[in-house]
């Protein structure tokens, strides 16, 4: 039971770093060209943090002294951010807090993957941070002190959220203790991945785990604009202020989803669950780009309920699925790093340019081309090299 309080105060942390880091940095008087590479080098350094934290942990099966590392790095810059404004200074402390954050989401993963074990229902229990997030952001949007739109107070929310959720994940009887062997878990998605990947190896980079982490980066490439440019978007293009609630909303959207993820993905495999999310991505780009106003926004943040809520799970079973307990931790690493921040950061650096040369929509519209890319290497990899999972 202590992974669901785990899996709700964690989302303090991301109910103020997704909906207000790139107002913090805005609001320090920087471009939207700099913003997005700051951001960029926020991504790049979040990429470090979980390789180092991640196999630390999984030497030592220490995963609470890990998870309170991250959230010691996250909260000990953010002051300093608000107080010191120069273009070096700012990515260096962006970065710490990149690498504090961004390590704790693998590390909480790769817990709940190895408690609930390979057949588990993951949805059930991630659904809960879902409807955490919605009442964060929430709580943020109405709450009337510390008003989140300067990056003082941004700071300080920053702080508090940190602090308070080490302390909750420290009255957690979370668990230190090594991983299963290897034997105890499955390699592949399925008995035809076995086939295609092959059997008895210890390496997990067959081509059906290469495949699905590159159609799952470049999933996560097309969704950049909309993590970090569109409470910018909402503000300085549309002049509308309510970005906790258009957060919320796309939280409360997907929370469904989640909880009957574990049913699609054993009815059809995870791949063919993750392309069906790339095209409703790709839906929602296009919704943002042709329909720049309120009802427009609302209507893209309801299809988060497949970007995320159906996305999320799949890319966390395939993982866990692909990869063995005793370096699953290195494995949902691999997910959010190289899966997941690094399609963050191309798309920071490249976005923040294209809002300058040529605005919002045009951002929108030329990134769904990356989600779509990414469906047709799913149909080429299953149809002409036999790569496919099936339902369990």
């Amino acid at each position: 039971m202590y992974l669901i309080p785990a899996h709700v105060i964690i989302q303090f942390i991301f109910a103020v770093l997704a909906v207000y880091f790139p107002v913090l940095v805005r609001s320090l008087g920087y471009s939207v060209a700099m913003v997005g590479v700051i951001l960029a080098i926020a991504e790049g350094a979040g990429i470090l943090g979980p390789f180092l934290i991640g196999r630390l942990t999984d030497s030592s099966g220490r995963y609470k002294l890990g998870l309170n590392l991250s959230f010691f790095l996250t909260a000990l810059p953010a002051i300093p951010l608000a107080l010191f404004v120069h273009p070096v200074l700012s990515a260096i402390f962006v970065a710490l807090i990149a690498i504090g954050h961004r390590s704790a989401v693998p590390l909480l993963e790769a817990i709940t993957t190895i408690s609930i074990g390979k057949d588990g229902n993951y949805g059930r229990i991630r659904v809960t941070g879902s409807i955490a997030f919605v009442a964060f952001a929430l709580i943020m949007q109405w709450v009337p002190v510390l008003r989140p739109y300067n990056a003082w107070n941004i700071s300080l929310w920053i702080c508090i959220s940190a602090v308070t959720t080490a302390a909750v994940i420290s009255l957690l009887p979370i668990r230190t203790t090594k991983a299963e062997s290897p034997g105890d878990s499955c390699p592949t998605d399925s008995p035809r991945e076995i086939s295609s990947a092959g059997t008895g190896s210890k390496s997990i980079w067959t081509p059906f785990f290469i495949m699905g982490l590159v159609c799952i980066a470049l999933n996560r490439l097309s969704i950049a604009p909309i993590y970090s440019f569109i409470s910018l978007f909402m503000i300085e293009y549309m002049d509308w202020h309510a970005v906790g609630f258009i957060w919320a909303l796309g939280a409360m959207a997907e929370i469904p989803f989640i909880y009957l993820s574990h049913r699609l993905i054993r009815r059809f495999g995870t791949m063919p669950v993750l392309a069906f999310t790339g095209l409703m991505l790709a839906l929602r780009l296009a919704v943002y780009a042709l329909f720049p106003f309120k009802a427009g926004v609302i209507a893209g943040q309801l299809l988060h309920s497949f970007c995320f809520g159906l996305f999320h799970p799949a890319a966390i079973v395939f993982i866990s699925r692909s990869v063995p307990p005793h370096q699953r931790s290195f494995g949902m690493t691999l997910y959010m790093s190289l899966g997941s921040t690094l399609p963050l950061m191309l798309g920071n650096f490249i976005g923040g340019f294209i809002v300058e040369q040529a605005g919002y929509r045009v951002l929108f519209g030329s990134f769904t081309i990356p989600v779509l890319l990414s469906v047709a290497i799913y149909l080429v990899g299953r149809y002409k090299f036999g790569l496919k999972d099936c339902p369990r």
